[in-house]
Protein backbone atom coordinates (compact mmCIF):
# COMPACT_ATOMS: atom_id res chain seq x y z
CA UNK A 1 0.00 0.00 0.00
CA UNK A 2 1.39 3.34 -0.99
CA UNK A 3 -0.41 5.28 1.72
CA UNK A 4 1.11 3.51 4.70
CA UNK A 5 4.31 5.01 6.03
CA UNK A 6 6.62 2.35 7.42
CA UNK A 7 8.77 3.20 10.41
CA UNK A 8 12.42 3.56 9.68
CA UNK A 9 14.16 0.41 10.85
CA UNK A 10 16.17 1.26 13.94
CA UNK A 11 17.58 -2.21 14.48
CA UNK A 12 20.36 -3.65 12.34
CA UNK A 13 19.10 -6.18 9.74
CA UNK A 14 21.56 -8.86 10.91
CA UNK A 15 20.38 -8.41 14.49
CA UNK A 16 16.77 -8.59 13.31
CA UNK A 17 17.51 -11.97 11.70
CA UNK A 18 19.06 -13.23 14.93
CA UNK A 19 16.07 -11.95 16.90
CA UNK A 20 13.71 -13.79 14.55
CA UNK A 21 15.75 -16.94 15.18
CA UNK A 22 15.41 -16.22 18.90
CA UNK A 23 11.64 -15.95 18.58
CA UNK A 24 11.60 -19.43 17.02
CA UNK A 25 13.86 -20.77 19.75
CA UNK A 26 11.66 -19.32 22.51
CA UNK A 27 8.51 -20.76 20.93
CA UNK A 28 10.12 -24.17 20.60
CA UNK A 29 11.15 -23.96 24.26
CA UNK A 30 7.55 -23.13 25.14
CA UNK A 31 6.29 -26.15 23.20
CA UNK A 32 8.94 -28.35 24.82
CA UNK A 33 7.89 -27.24 28.28
CA UNK A 34 4.26 -27.98 27.43
CA UNK A 35 5.28 -31.52 26.47
CA UNK A 36 7.19 -31.85 29.73
CA UNK A 37 4.21 -30.54 31.70
CA UNK A 38 1.97 -33.09 30.03
CA UNK A 39 4.38 -35.94 30.86
CA UNK A 40 4.41 -34.81 34.51
CA UNK A 41 0.63 -34.33 34.57
CA UNK A 42 0.07 -37.89 33.35
CA UNK A 43 2.15 -39.16 36.28
CA UNK A 44 0.55 -36.91 38.92
CA UNK A 45 3.82 -35.06 39.54
CA UNK A 46 1.98 -31.94 40.61
CA UNK A 47 4.83 -29.57 41.42
CA UNK A 48 6.76 -30.43 38.27
CA UNK A 49 3.58 -30.14 36.21
CA UNK A 50 2.86 -26.65 37.56
CA UNK A 51 6.48 -25.62 37.10
CA UNK A 52 6.59 -26.66 33.44
CA UNK A 53 3.22 -25.12 32.59
CA UNK A 54 4.57 -21.86 34.02
CA UNK A 55 7.85 -22.25 32.12
CA UNK A 56 5.92 -22.78 28.89
CA UNK A 57 4.03 -19.54 29.41
CA UNK A 58 7.22 -17.65 30.31
CA UNK A 59 8.96 -18.78 27.13
CA UNK A 60 5.96 -17.70 25.07
CA UNK A 61 6.06 -14.31 26.81
CA UNK A 62 9.77 -14.02 25.94
CA UNK A 63 9.00 -14.77 22.29
CA UNK A 64 6.24 -12.18 22.25
CA UNK A 65 8.49 -9.61 23.89
CA UNK A 66 11.06 -10.06 21.12
CA UNK A 67 8.37 -10.23 18.41
CA UNK A 68 6.90 -6.91 19.54
CA UNK A 69 10.35 -5.33 19.89
CA UNK A 70 11.29 -6.22 16.32
CA UNK A 71 8.05 -4.82 14.89
CA UNK A 72 8.09 -1.72 17.13
CA UNK A 73 11.55 -0.86 15.85
CA UNK A 74 10.72 -1.04 12.17
CA UNK A 75 11.72 -4.63 11.59
CA UNK A 76 9.64 -7.56 10.43
CA UNK A 77 9.03 -10.23 13.06
CA UNK A 78 8.39 -13.68 11.65
CA UNK A 79 5.93 -16.13 13.19
CA UNK A 80 7.86 -19.38 13.55
CA UNK A 81 6.91 -22.91 12.66
CA UNK A 82 7.52 -25.16 15.67
CA UNK A 83 8.25 -28.79 14.95
CA UNK A 84 10.20 -31.75 16.29
CA UNK A 85 9.08 -31.35 19.90
CA UNK A 86 9.96 -34.36 22.04
CA UNK A 87 6.98 -35.76 23.94
CA UNK A 88 8.63 -38.91 25.27
CA UNK A 89 10.89 -38.76 28.30
CA UNK A 90 12.88 -41.36 30.19
CA UNK A 91 12.48 -39.86 33.67
CA UNK A 92 11.74 -36.71 35.60
CA UNK A 93 15.43 -36.08 36.10
CA UNK A 94 15.98 -36.47 32.33
CA UNK A 95 13.34 -33.78 31.78
CA UNK A 96 15.17 -31.34 34.04
CA UNK A 97 18.51 -32.19 32.44
CA UNK A 98 17.02 -31.58 28.97
CA UNK A 99 15.58 -28.32 30.27
CA UNK A 100 18.98 -27.15 31.47
CA UNK A 101 20.51 -28.04 28.10
CA UNK A 102 17.73 -26.12 26.37
CA UNK A 103 18.29 -23.06 28.57
CA UNK A 104 22.03 -23.16 27.91
CA UNK A 105 21.33 -23.18 24.16
CA UNK A 106 18.94 -20.23 24.57
CA UNK A 107 21.59 -18.36 26.57
CA UNK A 108 24.18 -18.93 23.84
CA UNK A 109 21.73 -17.66 21.23
CA UNK A 110 20.98 -14.54 23.29
CA UNK A 111 24.71 -13.92 23.67
CA UNK A 112 25.14 -14.23 19.89
CA UNK A 113 22.43 -11.63 19.27
CA UNK A 114 23.84 -9.38 21.99
CA UNK A 115 27.35 -9.55 20.47
CA UNK A 116 25.97 -8.84 17.00
CA UNK A 117 24.06 -5.81 18.31
CA UNK A 118 27.20 -4.52 20.01
CA UNK A 119 29.32 -5.08 16.90
CA UNK A 120 26.76 -3.28 14.69
CA UNK A 121 26.41 -0.35 17.15
CA UNK A 122 22.73 -1.32 17.46
CA UNK A 123 22.36 0.19 20.92
CA UNK A 124 18.59 -0.20 21.02
CA UNK A 125 18.84 -3.97 20.58
CA UNK A 126 21.82 -4.26 22.92
CA UNK A 127 19.94 -2.55 25.74
CA UNK A 128 16.83 -4.60 25.01
CA UNK A 129 18.80 -7.86 25.09
CA UNK A 130 20.40 -7.03 28.45
CA UNK A 131 17.16 -8.08 30.17
CA UNK A 132 17.39 -11.48 28.48
CA UNK A 133 21.03 -11.93 29.51
CA UNK A 134 20.02 -11.47 33.15
CA UNK A 135 16.92 -13.65 32.74
CA UNK A 136 18.94 -16.51 31.27
CA UNK A 137 21.39 -16.46 34.17
CA UNK A 138 18.42 -16.89 36.51
CA UNK A 139 16.88 -19.65 34.38
CA UNK A 140 20.09 -21.70 34.28
CA UNK A 141 20.56 -21.27 38.03
CA UNK A 142 17.01 -22.49 38.67
CA UNK A 143 17.54 -25.70 36.72
CA UNK A 144 20.95 -26.35 38.26
CA UNK A 145 19.40 -25.93 41.73
CA UNK A 146 16.61 -28.36 40.88
CA UNK A 147 19.12 -30.92 39.63
CA UNK A 148 20.92 -30.53 42.97
CA UNK A 149 17.68 -31.65 44.67
CA UNK A 150 17.74 -34.83 42.59
CA UNK A 151 21.35 -35.44 43.66
CA UNK A 152 20.49 -34.90 47.33
CA UNK A 153 17.42 -37.14 47.20
CA UNK A 154 18.86 -39.93 45.07
CA UNK A 155 17.03 -43.19 45.69
CA UNK A 156 13.93 -41.52 47.14
CA UNK A 157 10.47 -42.19 45.64
CA UNK A 158 9.60 -39.90 42.74
CA UNK A 159 6.58 -38.42 44.55
CA UNK A 160 8.79 -37.36 47.47
CA UNK A 161 11.22 -35.67 45.09
CA UNK A 162 8.35 -33.92 43.30
CA UNK A 163 7.06 -32.58 46.63
CA UNK A 164 10.39 -30.78 47.13
CA UNK A 165 10.52 -29.27 43.64
CA UNK A 166 9.43 -25.68 43.05
CA UNK A 167 6.00 -25.09 41.49
CA UNK A 168 7.15 -21.81 40.01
Amino acid sequence: MNTIVRKQMSIHPDVMDLLNNQIAMEMKASASYLAMASWCDQRELLNAKSFFYKQAEEEREHAMKIFTFVNDNGGAAVSPNVSDVNNDFESLRAIYEASLDQEIAVTESIFKAFKAARKADDFISEVFLQWFVTEQAEEEDTFRSILDIFDLMEGMPLKMIDERLPKE
